[in-house]
This record gives C-alpha cells, structure tokens and sequence, in this order.
C-alpha cells in the first residue's frame, strides 16, 4: 500500500534543496516550470501543489525503464518525489507517462526531469 499522501509530500520536500519553512508553511517551486508552491507544515498540498512521482508508478517492473529505476527503491523512493504544480503535473500524465517508457521521447522528459531532481536532491 502507498504511504500517505501527506508523508510523501513531506519526503519530497525535506529532500529539496529549494524547499523552505515560513510561518509553518513550507515552500518550494514546481520542478517542470518553477511556479511558487506551498505545502502545509503537515504535509497537505495548498493550492496547485501536487506529488509528482518522476518516474510514473506504473512504469516500475517494465523492462523498457530499467535504467530510469535503477537505483530506486520504488516509486515512493524520495529521490523520485517532486512537488509540481497541478497543470504541468497533469500535462505530464496525459503526455510522457500515457505514452509509457518505450516511446523515445517519453523516455528522454523522464529522464531530464530525474537529472533535475537529482540536481534539487540533498
């Protein structure tokens, strides 16, 4: 079963180097267009905030992501979270991640949004 949502958002955000706490909220920037987003001091999403798992859950156990889950514990595994802002995570839903591993160009987003993660990762 998932973790909650909640503790998700947490480990996204306390593995971000641009995640900051003001006045018990803590704040960071989507990772696909860099809008200002806030999250809760427990964790719940406030406005556009979503978790986006980099690599889409589905994409785990598929031979075509192999070297994008290398190294990954799963799909919750902190250095797969990200906060994004609901439109570019939505976007990414019905583009990248529907068209699955296998489609080049899916790949290559996927990956340049796992360089950008890592890049954010403390």
């Amino acid at each position: 079963m998932a973790r909650p949502l909640r503790q998700l958002m947490g480990l996204a955000l306390d593995s971000d180097t641009e995640a900051r706490t003001e006045n018990g909220l803590r704040r960071t920037r989507c990772l696909h267009c860099r809008a200002h987003l806030t999250v809760a001091g427990d964790g719940t999403p406030l406005g556009a905030s979503t978790l986006e798992h980099i690599v889409p859950r589905s994409w785990f156990g598929r031979r075509a992501a192999d070297d994008l889950t290398a190294g990954l514990t799963g799909p919750d595994d902190p250095r797969n979270l990200a906060i994004a802002c609901a439109r570019c995570n939505q976007q990414k839903g019905r583009g990248p991640d529907a068209a699955g591993p296998a489609d080049a160009r899916a790949h290559e987003i996927v990956t340049a949004l796992l360089a950008r993660r890592r890049a954010r990762f403390r």
